[in-house]
């Protein structure tokens, strides 16, 4: 299935997780998660299936002030 992580489109396996999406790019830590633009917290990646045409946004923190 096309998924968008970050804007880029990426083919995953069906019965993909965000886990799955996540491992593609390996983000460095810390960073958040999205699908949709819903908040998904980092105990649910493992357990949140994706759907064909998903948008998926990994988000680091800015700091500075």
């Amino acid at each position: 299935m096309k998924v968008l992580i970050n804007h880029i489109e990426h083919e995953l396996h069906d019965g993909a997780t965000l886990a799955d999406a996540i491992a593609v790019l390996q983000p460095r830590a810390p960073f958040a998660a999205a699908i949709n633009m819903v908040f998904v917290p980092r105990t649910h990646y493992k357990h949140t299936p994706l759907n064909a045409g998903d948008r998926i946004e990994l988000i680091a923190p800015i700091t500075g002030g």
